[in-house]
């Protein structure tokens, strides 16, 4: 009942500029005062995050004067006057969906925060405008704040209505992938929002929707949210980017992989450790460059990894160009790791970013491209390792214990340690066209 309901819920929201009511839908706005908000700036969401919660309450109460000053309601609709704080949500959000009517003034330039970053670009889009030079004649809805050239920084489409018209704004965001509709237009298709204020570091995990104020009055009104669980945020990242991958994994047994059959099992559809066993399991097709993806779960306290390029003996972390770590980072145990051996960190050579991973028992989405010497890993729609191996200089052990990260081709696997991990839905595709059959670096040395 629960997938008829969502499936009915997304195709009602196509080609109607709202959703039908009901479907998870919840005003942010409640169309007669401003509670539920209060004023912020253009800051990084990360620093006031970490205020002890008694400064974080003093933050907000002092910003009631000047957003009282600058904001009203009127009719049910939200008026600013083009200056002062930014109307910030006191809800702060993770994976979402956002829908809200504006209506603004000829030259004005504003736009909406996504989690507290910039932004959904809104334009005066007119040359008189005098912003043509900087984007406002492609018109509004992109990542204007995303490097330039970068994916999503401008719109598909332009799809503004005239000056005096209500633009109608949809908004969906899963992790940093963003997708915006604007007049019912998408015209920003699952890029990643970049992130303003530290562009080395990943956005926040959850933040509020901020409504920017920029020099002309601009007006608001029917803004809802949805919340979007990680179900539902497993399919929609399965949908972007689907071409030219295999399935390396039938589902119903382990044709097609080798070393620890064994120490796995396949239990509903996924590939599990076998609780007290493990091993490498890896395929039996070599690969170069590739990207893979999958889904996997782990159970509390869970550990295992993933066999990048390795040669089919050893240890995959020392043998293999590296392993991938698969580590329920929440768990007491581990509270004291190297930060090089917490989920999705090349193992004692790389951290990656915390904070990402769902509850032990829900699903994760992982997707991790591996080219010459660099690896990403995207989780959950969030990139939370992007690095060169090759330019690590400072290891957890000695550099020469990891005598295979060099190597440019091997197996891809799985690096069981007992627990029972599961792993489904397994995708590669092949970045490279050098064909099976060609020698491994068996010897740990690159080509």
């Amino acid at each position: 009942m629960a997938i008829q309901i969502f499936v009915a819920c997304a195709l009602l929201s196509v080609g109607s500029d709202f959703s039908p009511p009901g479907c998870g839908w919840e005003d942010l706005f409640n169309g007669k005062d401003l509670s539920g908000w209060w004023g912020a700036g253009t800051e990084d969401p990360a620093s006031w995050q970490a205020l002890d919660p008694k400064d974080l309450a003093a933050k907000k109460a002092e910003s009631l004067s000047d957003i009282r000053a600058h904001w009203r309601v009127e009719d049910g609709v939200l008026v600013n006057d083009g200056q002062g704080l930014y109307l910030t949500s006191d809800r702060n959000l993770g994976d979402f969906e956002l829908e809200l009517e504006y209506r603004t003034v000829a030259g004005a330039d504003s736009g909406v925060y996504l989690r507290g970053y910039p932004q959904v670009q809104i334009w005066d889009t007119t040359k008189a405008g005098g912003k043509w030079g900087i984007g406002a004649d492609k018109g509004s809805g992109g990542l204007w704040n995303n490097p330039e050239g970068s994916p999503g920084r401008d719109p598909i489409f332009y799809a503004d209505h005239d000056f005096g018209e209500w633009n109608h704004l949809r908004v969906r965001m899963v992790g940093e992938r963003v997708s915006v509709w604007l007049n019912n237009q998408l015209v920003v298709d699952h890029a990643q929002m970049d992130n303003y204020f530290r562009r080395a570091e990943p956005l926040v995990r959850q933040g509020p929707i901020q409504l920017q104020t920029h020099g002309g009055e601009i007006r608001w009104r029917h803004i809802r949210v949805r919340e979007i669980d990680s179900e539902e945020a497993n399919r929609i990242l399965w949908e972007h980017g689907r071409e030219g991958f295999e399935t390396i994994f039938n589902g119903r047994d382990l044709t097609g992989w080798q070393g620890a059959i064994d120490g796995y099992e396949v239990v509903d559809h996924a590939i599990q450790c076998r609780p007290g066993h493990g091993g490498t399991l890896f395929t039996e097709r070599e690969y170069g460059d590739f990207v893979v993806r999958l889904e996997f779960m782990l159970p509390p306290g869970g550990n295992n990894g993933l066999a990048i390029r390795y040669p089919g003996m050893g240890d995959p972390a020392y043998s293999g160009m590296c392993e991938l770590q698969v580590l329920d980072n929440t768990h007491p145990r581990y509270a004291n790791l190297d930060p090089r051996q917490y989920h999705g960190s090349v193992y004692g050579q790389v951290a990656a970013h915390r904070g990402y991973l769902r509850p032990a028992g829900e699903w994760n989405f992982q997707e991790v491209t591996v080219r010459g010497s660099r690896i990403r890993v995207e989780l959950n729609g969030t990139t939370i390792l992007d690095a060169d191996i090759e330019e690590v200089r400072d290891f957890m052990y000695e550099a020469k214990k990891f005598a295979g990260r060099a190597r440019r081709r091997g197996f891809f696997g799985f690096a069981g340690h007992g627990d029972p991990v599961r792993f489904r839905c397994i995708q590669i595709k092949t970045l490279d066209d050098q064909p099976d059959g060609v020698p491994s670096d068996s010897d740990g040395e690159g080509s």
